[in-house]
């Protein structure tokens, strides 16, 4: 990687490595060769995000339940579709969207109960779900303190970037 006395990096190798961070969306990166040593380490803000979910009316609500056939299967339980109790749209609510892109696990293993279901408490700090990126196990844990209204993913699908994971009603 180095080109030059073997001792210290070039500039050209550091913006090689922020490229990497930036690419992978890794929150941090050491690396180490020979007498020099870098790193790079990504802050990412914590802002809130407020959303109020659109209204649909009850004619179209009854109108998708009449549209599935009948004869339909029952889908497992493992790939039901997300769980949602929408908060009201005059309640304030915080989104919390994925750090990383990766695959979204609701339990620490499989057929374990999930870190949280829709109607749950939960405190800052507390592991809502992993993300598997990378062959590693990112926990994301809950910034406020509040109660899941809605959950936006199913277990073992992949999830991008900001995309919505849990939507909380801050308590």
């Amino acid at each position: 990687m180095n080109s030059n006395d073997g001792q210290t990096m070039t500039i050209d190798e550091i913006r090689k490595l922020i490229d990497v961070v930036r690419e992978t969306g890794i929150s941090e990166l050491e690396v180490q060769l020979a007498e020099s040593r870098v790193r790079i380490t990504v802050h990412k803000p914590t802002s809130q995000e407020i959303v109020i979910p659109p209204v649909v009316p009850l004619t179209v609500a009854s109108t998708l339940a009449t549209a599935v056939p009948q004869s339909a299967p029952a889908a497992p339980a493992e790939a039901a579709a997300p769980e949602s109790s929408a908060p009201k749209p005059d309640e304030p609510s915080t989104v919390v969207k994925s750090p990383i892109v990766g695959t979204y696990y609701d339990a620490p293993t499989p057929g374990a109960a999930p870190f949280v279901k829709v109607g749950d408490r939960v405190e800052p700090k507390q592991v809502l779900c992993i993300i598997e990126s990378m062959k590693l196990m990112n926990e994301i844990e809950a910034e406020v303190a509040g109660i899941v209204v809605a959950k936006h993913v199913e277990n073992g699908r992949p999830v991008e970037y900001g995309e919505s994971l849990f939507t909380l009603r801050p308590l």
